[in-house]
């Protein structure tokens, strides 16, 4: 579905490269999350997939087609595209910003209006009460449920997301992963998602690939990764959520001294 093969990188003409002879694939259906610290080189690999990036050398392939022998316009019509912060149109109503792609695309109002209709209720951000209000009436989470809804206006069968929950509160934000992940599988989406949480990268992905300076360090299953890491960066990478675990069971666990309530 997704496929990268020996794909680099270079902004300087080699004097460095953010990112190095990468190669990995995403099947249909799944979901690849990029995990890694920031600068290894994730969020280019992202954008090197719709081409807001091209690739210094190597191929990239989405349902079999080389994106860099097809027309970037139509490429990213056809692939969702969420990031930190939702990037709404804050001049456009709700309805407005879920409807720009299939504008452009010179749907008739009738289908427009069903289809923003459909995706807010698929959201769960009833049209009636939403479709008119602007971005700055909308709460950081409902803000970024209208982002989801527009990259999804178009029905694309690929998503690429780059941090989309890191700017909403904890609450919000598992709350809405998992909102997401629910509608992944049932959209049957295949989805690239960066982030550099792990915690939400082993909750969320199908496969996770662990990147650093540039390189891909390994690619694999949660379990495989957790269970078999292939380097040291990778493994204290692992050993992390099992630490934040272990002392929380020991917090959990300290007998309540004088001043705690």
């Amino acid at each position: 579905m997704i496929v990268l093969e020996n794909v680099s990188k270079t902004f300087d003409g080699g004097a460095r490269y953010s990112v190095q002879g990468v190669s990995l694939h995403v099947p249909r259906g799944k979901m690849l999350v990029l995990l890694g610290g920031s600068g290894c080189g994730k969020t280019t690999t992202l954008k090197m997939i719709n081409r807001l990036i091209d690739p210094t050398s190597g191929r990239i392939t989405v349902n079999g087609r080389d994106v860099r022998r097809t027309d970037p316009v139509e490429l990213r019509r056809g692939i969702g595209y969420v990031f930190q912060g939702s990037g709404l149109f804050p001049h456009m109503s709700v309805a407005e910003n879920i409807a720009v792609v299939p504008k452009l695309l010179r749907w008739p109002k009738e289908r427009l209006r069903s289809r923003v209709e459909e995706l807010l209720d698929l959201v769960n951000l009833p049209a009636e009460q939403y479709r008119e209000r602007l971005p700055r009436q909308l709460s950081g989470g409902q803000q970024q449920r209208v982002g989801f809804a527009r990259a999804l206006a178009a029905g694309p069968d690929v998503m690429l997301l780059d941090e989309p929950f890191g700017a909403l509160d904890p609450v919000t934000r598992d709350e809405l992963r998992a909102e997401f992940l629910s509608l992944r599988r049932r959209l049957g989406l295949t989805t690239v998602m960066v982030t550099h949480d792990m915690i939400e990268a082993l909750l969320s992905a199908d496969l996770i690939a662990v990147m650093n300076a540039g390189h891909l360090c390994q690619l694999g299953t949660p379990r495989e990764l957790m269970s078999h890491p292939a380097d040291e960066f990778v493994a204290a990478l692992m050993a992390s959520p099992k630490q934040q675990t272990q002392q929380l069971e020991a917090l959990a666990a300290a007998p309540l001294r004088g001043g705690d309530v």
